[in-house]
C-alpha cells in the first residue's frame, strides 16, 4: 500500500486467478503423463526400455524445470514512479550520481559509438554539478581517449541543445540518425541542422583517426604523453585523466552552464597478472570514483547502451529516497533493451518475455536479477556492506566541487587504486564490489547482495530508459548465450545456488526464480535427447507415446496445446508477433542444443580443472551483407563454428526420419502401429517445420550467408549413417 508521501507505487498484473487455474491445470497433466511413463515401460527390448526411461527423464526434468518458471508468473509485480514529489521534497539536495561505462576494444567497440554513448549520459536531465561519467578504457587505447576529448568539446553545444529542446533520446547518434527528430518539439530546422553538422564532423574526425590506427602528432593535446610505443591492450600502466573538473574554466558549455565531471581511466594490465574482465573493470572504477566524485549512487551501462530518456536517474531515486522502503532497496534493474530489433525479432534478441514477465515476477520476490547494464546501484552495497535495520544512507556524502586540489595532483593521488596488485590479500571480487571467477559475473554480484539483506526494484517505464545493440548474426547470438549459460550453470553449482544454499538468506520464491536462468543450460541434454530418440524410432515404427485411441492420449495432448498456446498469448502480450513468436521457438531450440550444451560441458570440464573461464566481447559491428541479410530478416550462417554442425545435424535427422517414418506408414499394409505413431510424427514435423531456415542454409540458398560447404558435408556425413544404424538395428527389435 502506498500514500502521497510514498515516491513509488507498486502494483500486479491482472487475471492472475485466471492463470493460476491454468497452471493447476496443466500440473494435473504432468502428472498423469509421468504416471503413464512409470506404468508403461516396455520390457520386450533392452533399446525401446532404454529410450522409454529416457524420455521419462527428460519429462521430469521439464516438468521440474516448468514448475521453477512458475513462481516469476504468480504475481508479477509492476511500478510507478512520482518525479515530482521527488523534486518537491529533496529540490537541490539531490544525490549526487556516478555512471560508469565500459568499453574493451576499439574494433569491436567501436570508439564513435561509445562516444554517442557517453554523451547521452553526459546530458541527462539531472543538476551537472551532482553527475560524474567515468569511461573504463579497458584496452588503454589512445584512440578511445581521443574520442573522449572530442566528445567533450562537442557536449559544450550538444548539452545545451538538448536542454533547451527538450531532446530525446540524448545520444546524437540515435537523434540523428534513428529518431524522428520532430518529436522533440524543434521549432528551427536551421538549429537540428548545425547540430548535426557538428556531429558528423566530430564522428568523421574519429572514425579518420581510428582508420589511421594512430592518433597523428596534430591531434594531440595534453594527456597523451601517457602513451608510449611499447604500451600494449594487455601491457601498460594505470592511466587516469579528468578531462572535465569543476576547476576549470573550461568545465562549462557555450551558454555558461556547468557541465558534468568526466573521467577517463584505463587501468593496470600486466600479462603475468589476471585482469578478471569487466568485473575487475568496474572494481576498479568503484575504487578510483570514491576518491574523486564519490557519489551514493552508481549507474554503470555497456559502452553501447544508450541512455534513452533524459528523465531516468530521476526515476531510479524514486526508489532510494523513498521514506517508507528506500532504506532497503540495493540496486534498481532497467531492462535490457535494443534498438536494432528486427520486426519479427529474427534471433529473439528482445528478451521480452524476460524483461516484461519473468523479471517483474521476481521483483515481487523482492530479488530480480542484476543485469550488468542499466542498473543503478547504491554505493554501499556494491562495495560489500550488509544491510542492517538502523542503516541511515547520508545523501549529502561525497566529494566536494571545489576541492582545491588540481586535477593533476587527483588523478596521481588515486592512480595506485587501478593497479593490477591492488587487490591482492584483499576482500574486492570476494565479498566486496563485483564478484570474480564467473562469466555473468553482474548476475552473481546481485545474488550476493540479496544475500547481504538488501532488495532490488525492477523498472520498466513507458518510454525505455536504455537502447543497446543487438547481436545480428545466428553466431554472435549463439555466442552470447553461450556465455550467459555457463556463467549461470556456474553459480547453481557453487556454493552461491540460490535453490540449493540460498532459501535460508532471501526468500524461496527468488530462490526458484533466479534458478530459471541458472539452468538454462541444464535444458541441453533432455532437449537433445527428444529431438533425435522420437524421430530415430519414429525410422523404426517403434511407438513412444500412447495411441490415439488410449485415454493416455489426453495428457500429452493437452499439455502439448495448452503450454503452447499460453507461450504463444504471453509472447503477444509481451510485445512480440506471431511470427516473432515463432522464431522465438526456434531459437530455443537451437540455443538448447548448441549454446547451453557447450556451456554444460565446459562446466563439467572446469570441474576437472581442464577448461578455464574466457570472456567474448561480442562485436558490435557488422559488413555491409551481414546487416542487410539481418535486416531483411534472413539467418546468417556464413560461419563455420561447430555449432553449426550441430544443428545441421540434428535438422537433417528429423526431415530424414520423417520421411522415412511416413513413407513406412503409408507402405505398411496392415496399418497396425499407424495410430501409436501419431505423436512422433507431429513432433517430428514440427521440428521440421521449425527448422525450414536451415533447409534453406544447406540447399537453397546461394548467397554469402548460406551454410558453408564444409558443414553440409559434415552434417549429411553424420546424420545419414546415424539414421541408417538406428533403423538397421532397431528393425531387429
Amino acid at each position: 500500500m502506498t500514500t502521497n508521501s510514498s515516491l513509488f507505487e507498486t502494483y500486479g498484473t491482472k487475471g492472475r486467478t485466471l492463470y493460476k487455474l491454468y497452471a493447476s491445470f496443466i500440473l494435473t497433466c504432468i502428472l498423469f503423463i509421468l504416471f503413464y511413463r512409470l506404468t508403461h515401460i516396455p520390457l520386450e527390448h533392452y533399446s525401446w526400455t532404454c529410450a522409454w526411461i529416457s524420455l521419462f527423464a527428460s519429462e521430469l526434468w521439464f516438468s521440474f524445470y516448468w514448475i521453477l518458471t512458475q513462481s516469476v508468473r504468480w504475481n508479477p509485480n509492476h511500478h510507478q514512479t512520482f518525479k515530482q514529489r521527488l523534486l518537491q521534497r529533496h529540490g537541490n539536495e539531490l544525490p549526487g550520481v556516478d555512471v560508469f561505462v565500459c568499453t574493451a576494444d576499439p574494433v569491436a567497440e567501436p570508439p564513435a559509438l561509445v562516444m554517442s554513448t557517453v554523451l547521452s549520459m553526459m546530458a541527462y536531465d539531472y543538476p551537472k554539478e551532482k553527475l560524474s561519467v567515468y569511461l573504463s578504457d579497458d584496452a588503454g587505447s589512445e584512440l578511445t581517449f581521443y574520442a573522449l576529448c572530442e566528445a567533450c568539446k562537442f557536449a559544450k553545444h550538444w548539452i545545451p541543445f538538448c536542454n533547451n529542446f527538450n531532446v530525446e533520446p540524448r545520444s546524437p547518434n540515435a537523434f540523428f540518425y534513428k529518431s524522428c527528430h520532430s518529436s522533440s518539439n524543434l521549432p528551427i530546422t536551421e538549429e537540428w541542422s548545425k547540430m548535426k553538422d557538428m556531429y558528423e564532423e566530430m564522428i568523421n574526425k574519429i572514425d579518420f583517426v581510428v582508420k589511421q590506427g594512430q592518433v597523428p602528432q596534430e591531434f594531440k593535446q595534453q594527456g597523451f604523453s601517457k602513451w608510449t610505443p611499447q604500451m600494449t591492450s594487455g601491457n601498460h600502466d594505470a592511466i587516469i585523466q579528468i578531462l572535465v573538473d569543476g576547476n576549470d574554466k573550461n568545465s562549462i558549455d557555450i551558454e555558461g552552464s556547468l557541465l558534468p565531471r568526466v573521467i577517463y581511466m584505463a587501468r593496470e594490465k600486466r600479462p603475468q597478472y589476471h585482469h578478471n574482465f569487466k568485473a575487475g573493470s568496474m572494481n576498479a572504477l568503484i575504487r578510483v570514483s570514491s576518491k574523486i566524485s564519490n557519489g551514493p549512487i552508481i549507474l554503470n551501462v555497456d559502452c553501447d547502451m544508450y541512455s534513452n530518456n533524459s528523465q531516468t536517474i530521476k526515476d531510479a531515486l524514486c526508489f532510494f529516497l523513498d521514506e517508507d522502503k528506500g532504506h532497503e532497496i540495493g540496486f534498481v534493474q532497467y531492462p535490457q533493451c535494443f534498438d536494432n530489433i528486427t520486426k519479427n525479432d529474427l534471433y529473439e534478441n528482445s528478451l521480452n518475455v524476460i524483461s516484461k514477465i519473468e523479471l517483474p515476477g521476481l521483483d515481487n520476490w523482492e530479488g530480480t536479477l542484476y543485469v550488468g547494464t542499466g542498473c543503478f546501484h547504491r554505493r554501499e552495497a556494491l562495495q560489500g556492506r550488509k544491510y542492517t535495520k538502523g542503516y541511515i544512507e547520508d545523501w549529502n556524502r561525497g566529494v566536494d566541487r571545489t576541492c582545491v586540489e588540481s586535477p593533476c595532483v587527483l588523478e596521481e593521488k588515486v592512480k595506485h587504486l587501478a593497479t593490477c596488485t591492488y587487490e591482492h590479500n584483499t576482500l574486492w571480487g570476494k565479498e566486496m564490489g563485483l564478484r570474480y571467477g564467473c562469466a555473468v559475473e553482474d548476475i552473481l554480484t546481485g545474488i550476493t547482495m540479496h544475500y547481504n539483506g538488501w532488495k532490488s526494484k525492477y523498472m520498466y517505464p513507458k518510454r525505455k530508459g536504455f537502447l543497446g545493440v543487438a547481436p545480428t548474426t545466428l553466431e554472435q547470438a549463439l555466442v552470447q548465450y553461450k556465455r550467459w549459460g555457463e556463467g549461470n550453470l556456474q553459480i547453481f553449482l557453487s556454493r552461491d545456488s540460490p535453490l540449493l544454499f540460498g532459501h535460508q538468506k532471501i526468500k524461496f520464491g527468488a530462490c526458484m526464480g533466479v534458478s530459471i536462468s541458472n539452468l538454462w543450460a541444464a535444458n541441453a541434454f533432455p532437449t537433445l535427447n527428444y529431438l533425435l530418440i522420437p524421430p530415430l524410432f519414429l525410422l523404426s515404427g517403434m511407438s513412444l507415446f500412447p495411441k490415439v485411441s488410449s485415454p493416455w492420449f489426453i495428457p500429452f495432448v493437452l499439455v502439448f496445446v495448452a503450454k503452447h498456446t499460453y507461450s504463444l498469448i504471453e509472447s503477444l502480450y509481451s510485445g512480440n508477433t506471431f511470427k516473432g513468436w515463432w522464431n522465438s521457438q526456434r531459437m530455443w531450440v537451437l540455443k538448447r542444443i548448441t549454446s547451453f550444451l557447450y556451456a554444460t560441458i565446459d562446466n563439467i570440464l572446469k570441474l576437472f580443472g581442464v577448461s578455464k573461464l574466457a570472456f567474448t566481447i561480442t562485436a558490435k559491428v557488422n559488413d555491409e551483407d551481414s546487416s542487410k541479410r539481418y535486416d531483411q530478416e534472413v539467418m546468417d550462417f556464413s560461419s563455420t563454428s561447430s555449432m553449426f554442425v550441430i544443428i545441421s545435424t540434428v535438422a537433417l535427422i528429423n526431415l530424414f526420419c520423417l520421411f522415412g517414418g511416413v513413407m513406412r506408414m503409408i507402405l505398411n499394409n496392415e496399418g497396425t502401429n499407424d495410430d501409436a505413431l501419431l505423436i512422433q510424427v507431429v513432433l517430428c514435423g514440427l521440428v521440421v517445420a521449425i527448422n525450414v531456415p536451415i533447409y534453406e542454409g544447406l540447399f537453397l540458398r546461394k548467397d554469402k550467408g548460406c551454410m558453408p560447404y564444409s558443414i553440409t558435408f559434415v552434417s549429411l556425413g553424420i546424420s545419414m549413417p546415424v539414421c541408417m544404424l538406428s533403423m538397421y538395428s532397431l528393425s531387429c527389435v
